[in-house]
């Protein structure tokens, strides 16, 4: 979620090939899936609108897709490329940062429906001594509290370097981080309150849950979200990582300031390993809003895991950008000004923003992703929320 720059990994979105499972880089020159077929999507005078009130809030470039049961609609706004003055394309790829979360939550949630976990089991009992001093107590936090940001534990991406100006991005862009070396970040502090006690957001969490997804199966994170969503459902344009510091094909160019006087500097290569399961994924809309009907239309989880999944508990620490927002395990659900509620989970990077809604059934489906800082105080957050809202009200 957006909040400081140090902290913004909710990314919170990186490409690598995965020997293990076939995924291979495309040739130089090659791109994703940027023709869309004139019959499967059009452009919409309506969202364009608040495309642009996106754009004009201090964004670089901006892509909406907006897809329901009279097809999909789309508007584009700004530029890909800063150097170029390239547009952006509607099927470009970007960092989803966090929105990666609920690809990891999926498929650990796939694990407990087949019996290999429990969402009640601890930390410790599938990585003993990892989570342990300063207060910290591996024993004492389950599955299900990583998932539900209900843990405790500090989140690492506050005390990172990479993300916290740009000297230190520029510095470390290129390192590669193992999870035990992220977690050890979030170790040196204590626990923010008692696993259970409350509710804080902490990406240490979810890079956790990809330790635990290796530990349960004996591959990668990156292994399993590929060969058990991202093949499945035909997202060619979408990407689990490792350590690959650019964006394959034609995509929209990060372009960050980390807060600071000067011009943004161009942010789009880093190593995605400072992210991992937290936050490293790449996907353009069309991939992602597969992926949301598919998810909430029932097609990846058993009923009880997709119950799971949507069970929410208050999220006060996101109200501010989310009025009413509460949070499930890898799911947000927020209040719609219509009546009812959505599904969502945003991403954060320095230079990218997601952003996503679904309606419960899966048949409505929001997805965007803008690029540069946007304003400092709420006007880019409360424009993207309006844009969702309107889509999903119409």
């Amino acid at each position: 979620m957006k909040t400081k720059l140090a902290s913004r990994l909710m990314t919170t979105a990186l490409v690598t090939a995965l020997a293990g499972v076939g995924l291979t880089l495309p040739a130089s020159g090659a791109t994703g899936s940027t023709a869309v077929p004139s019959w499967a999507v059009s452009h919409s005078e309506a969202l364009q609108a608040d495309v642009d009130a996106i754009l004009r809030t201090g964004t670089v470039g901006v892509v909406a897709r907006s897809t329901g049961p009279r097809g999909s609609r789309y508007a584009t706004a700004g530029v890909a490329d800063k150097a170029t003055g390239e547009a952006p394309r509607l099927g470009d790829r970007f960092r989803m940062a966090s929105a990666s979360k609920t690809f990891v939550a999926t498929v650990l949630l796939q694990l407990v429906g087949e019996g290999r976990l429990s969402l009640d089991d601890s930390v410790a009992h599938w990585l003993p001594g990892v989570v342990s001093g300063h207060g910290n107590d591996g024993a004492a936090i389950t599955v299900r509290q990583l998932l539900q940001h209900t843990s405790g534990l500090f989140n690492y991406t506050e005390d990172f370097p990479e993300f916290a100006d740009a000297a230190g991005y520029q510095a470390d862009r290129y390192t590669t981080w193992t999870p035990e070396q992220l977690v050890a970040i979030a170790m040196r502090h204590a626990p923010k309150f008692a696993p259970g006690k409350g509710w804080s957001y902490s990406n240490t969490n979810y890079i956790l849950a990809g330790m635990i997804i290796q530990k349960v199966t004996g591959h990668s994170w990156e292994q399993e979200v590929t060969g058990r969503v991202i093949r499945p459902l035909g997202l060619r344009d979408t990407l689990a990582p490792t350590t690959y510091a650019r964006i394959p094909g034609r995509h929209l160019r990060g372009y960050s300031s980390f807060g600071e006087e000067g011009e943004p500097i161009d942010v789009t290569e880093f190593n995605p390993s400072a992210g991992g399961a937290a936050g490293s994924m790449i996907s353009t809309t069309a991939d992602l809003t597969r992926f949301y009907e598919a998810l909430l239309g029932g097609r990846l989880l058993r009923p009880a895991e997709l119950k799971a999944m949507r069970t929410t508990v208050p999220a006060t620490e996101l109200d501010e950008a989310w009025p009413g927002v509460s949070y499930g395990l890898g799911l947000m659900r927020v209040p719609l000004s219509c009546g009812g509620d959505y599904y969502s989970h945003g991403g954060d990077l320095p230079g990218y923003t997601t952003r996503d809604g679904v309606s419960a059934d899966g048949s409505r489906t929001v997805v965007l992703s803008a690029t540069g800082d946007g304003s400092s105080d709420l006007t880019t957050q409360q424009a993207q929320n309006d844009l969702i809202d309107r889509e999903l009200c119409a």
